[in-house]
């Protein structure tokens, strides 16, 4: 029971902001390359990172189980998902080094303790068919979409109990992110194809909309400018929400379909969507919301999107075309496309920005292909 892989959809009526597009530039010039494929469980899902302790968690969402990667070694060691079922989602407090897996037919959470390696599932009374996870460091609280209840649990990372917020104008919560500085959570809303905010010290809530989109399918936050990117599904177009008056401003790419995945590069000021189709990548310049459409001819069906800030990179998961997009943020270009011959139908993925490793989730061939971008 996996969720992610998505269909096509229409495009809706939208404000058309000036495009340019830039084409791939010749291939396997960055030198990012293979440098290892690891076993996971069946169907490895999503990916996260704890760059203080060099552990890559992968959870499996059709074994009941979470691969644990030392980025050191690349040595592998599975941890089961006790009383969890079809994982979907992963976040890391790296402060309390603590994981935290979404279950979505369970409707729990498993909690993982990266020191001791105990763990415990979290069960909300209130939520359901949880599908999007987020953590806010700061207050050690962690943030759960649940799709079929309609609200969000709240967990307190010191003590795992947990409170329920709803929002009654939000339906079919499906992303969620933290304002780290503001300590504000914002959640996009599928079924009603809006926004909810919540304070996350008082856990009330507001609601935006954005009349041009649908379907809300990825988040991310830049915590410098205070502004929010929505990538809407059956739009076809990116919300921008200022966090600071509420107001959204639409972005379209007439050359992208389907965003899946959405990054923000809060050093340079850019964002970064994945298309599904026809594969490209949306650059938006944080600044004037100009958009530069970057086309790489090696890629079909993105489906999943990572950063590495300190390095400029940004990395597309293509599930089609059994391979990684990579962009040279400092010049839009494509600088490569990586493929794992052992891989397929890559559909997570997470860079570590300290040591330039990525980590791809291959869905269909059960394992993890690790990339070296340093090289």
């Amino acid at each position: 029971m996996y969720f992610r892989t998505l269909s096509n959809s229409f495009l809706s009526v939208a404000l058309l902001v000036t495009a340019a597009t830039s084409l791939a530039a010749a291939q396997g010039k960055s030198g990012a390359k293979v440098v290892a494929t690891v076993p996971a469980g069946a169907f490895p899902v999503a990916v996260a990172i704890n760059s203080k302790t060099r552990k890559v968690y992968v959870p499996n969402n059709s074994s009941a189980s979470v691969t644990v990667i030392d980025e050191s070694t690349n040595a592998a060691k599975t941890v089961a998902d006790i009383g969890g079922s079809f994982a979907n989602a992963i976040a890391i407090n790296s402060v309390t080094n603590k994981i935290y897996v979404a279950n979505t037919e369970s409707g729990n959470v498993l909690v993982i303790d990266g020191a001791t390696g105990l763990r415990i599932e979290v069960s909300d009374p209130n939520g359901g068919f949880p599908l999007a996870i987020a953590v806010d460091q700061g207050l050690n609280k962690i943030y759960v979409a649940n799709y079929t209840t309609n609200n969000i649990t709240v967990i307190d990372g010191k003590t795992n109990t947990t409170s329920t917020v709803t929002d009654p104008n939000g339906k079919g919560p499906r992303c969620v992110a933290v304002n780290p500085i503001t300590h504000t959570v914002y959640v996009g809303n599928d079924q009603t194809s809006n926004i909810t905010i919540i304070d996350g010290h008082t856990h009330t809530t507001s609601t935006v909309a954005d009349p041009n989109a649908a379907s809300p399918f990825a988040v991310d936050v830049n915590p410098v400018t205070n502004k929010v990117y929505f990538a809407n599904f059956s739009s076809s177009n990116i919300t921008v929400l200022d966090a600071a008056t509420s107001n959204t401003t639409t972005v379209v790419d007439p050359n992208s379909f389907n965003p899946v995945g959405i990054v923000v590069n809060p050093r340079t000021n850019k964002i970064y969507a994945a298309a599904q189709f026809p594969g490209n990548v949306t650059v938006i310049d944080g600044a004037t919301n100009q958009i530069t459409t970057i086309t790489n001819p090696l890629a079909t069906q993105g489906q999943a999107i990572a950063l590495d800030s300190s390095a400029n990179k940004i990395y597309v998961a293509n599930f089609l075309s059994n391979n990684v997009t990579v962009v040279d943020g400092a010049t839009n270009l494509v600088s490569a496309t990586v493929a794992d011959p052992k891989a397929k139908a890559p559909y997570a993925l997470r860079a570590d920005r300290f040591t330039h490793r990525v980590f791809v989730a291959n869905s269909q061939s059960a394992n993890v292909t690790v990339i070296d971008g340093s090289r």
